[in-house]
């Protein structure tokens, strides 16, 4: 089965200014991929040039095997960061609207815009002006627009921006929900937490180009430091291969020794019958960490800085290859 979306080697540029440089990835079906960068770094352009809104310079893309084509739209679905509903229509008219230009029969769009607003808890609102709707009220009505022609390939930027607690967990779940069912997510947000807890691989731009690829384990433990997360009961403090031994309000960090392999301190725990482990784990960094380490500024602020880092090893194997083209 051919990537759903395939960049390689692309460039974009306005006037003296490029957006994007020499970008390569690829998106697979089935997984939920994550598009990260700072304000300014070409998130937006690659979003632009994958829904064919703009073309690029050099290189070559591809949706589901091809160059994008008219027959492909009906199977994308893009929720923009910025409101893209019509403030003048009342809500269930315009998601009927929407979904009839995905190529939905009227009564088909109907009938999945009222299930779909009683899943969201916006079906008491549906004859409101999206004008009248409040913030979080008009992201959930993005992303049923979004979702109405239950595309193959899923666009969301900032997904969870304006949402409470209980609405972001009925959008993660629809997220989730298009992953089980072998379509494809690419989510764009400055939240790393969730990021870090929905995707599988990352793609991070900085200054347009490619600086971090690969799945979002194997990027944590590039960054990993060599120490590991203890919790249970004892004082494990003395072990063999840790320079350090540092108790924690919910734990042990232990520091490794150089060479000292995580496994051998695992063992030098087991032979002390008065230590108990509920918790063993690499400490690993979150993503906002890594994020800051690469871009120099926290993805809360979204300022850019320099670019900081090479590319995940072997994420080269998952490269897209190919001429590019004028």
């Amino acid at each position: 089965m051919p990537p759903t979306l395939f960049f390689s080697s692309v460039s974009k540029s306005f006037g003296k200014s490029a957006a994007v440089t020499d970008l390569s990835f690829d998106v697979q079906p089935g997984e939920i991929f994550g598009l990260l960068g700072p304000n300014g770094a070409g998130k937006t352009t690659t979003l632009r040039l994958a829904l064919d809104l703009l073309r690029p310079d050099l290189g070559r893309i591809e949706v589901f095997g091809a160059p994008f084509a008219e027959p492909a739209k009906d199977r994308v679905g893009y929720m923009p960061e910025a409101a893209g509903l019509y403030d003048e229509m009342r809500l269930r008219d315009c998601l009927v609207y929407v979904g009839a230009l995905k190529s939905l029969p009227l009564a088909e769009a109907g009938r999945r815009a009222d299930a779909a607003l009683r899943r969201h808890g916006l079906f008491d609102d549906r004859k409101k002006k999206i004008k009248q709707l409040s913030r979080g009220m008009v992201q959930k009505a993005q992303i049923i627009a979004a979702t109405l022609h239950d595309p193959d390939l899923l666009i969301v930027d900032e997904p969870f921006a304006n949402l409470d607690p209980v609405n972001a967990q009925v959008i993660r779940e629809t997220l989730l929900d298009f992953r089980a069912r072998g379509k494809t997510v690419i989510m764009s947000s400055h939240q790393m937490h969730l990021v870090e807890s929905l995707c599988d691989r990352i793609v991070m731009l900085q200054a347009g180009r490619r600086v971090l690829y690969g799945s979002t384990r194997d990027i944590q433990r590039q960054f990993a430091e060599p120490a590991v997360w203890v919790s249970g009961e004892g004082d494990f403090s003395g072990l063999p291969g840790v320079s350090a031994a540092e108790p924690r309000p919910n734990g042990w960090k232990l520091s490794l020794a150089p060479g000292t392999d995580p496994g051998d301190v695992l063992r030098a725990i087991a032979l002390r019958p008065e230590l108990r482990v509920d918790r063993f784990e690499l400490a690993m960094p979150s993503l906002d960490d890594i994020f800051i380490r690469v871009a120099g500024a926290s993805p809360q602020r979204g300022a850019s800085g320099q670019r900081g880092a090479s590319d995940l090893p072997g994420a080269e194997e998952r490269e897209p290859k190919g001429e590019p083209r004028a």
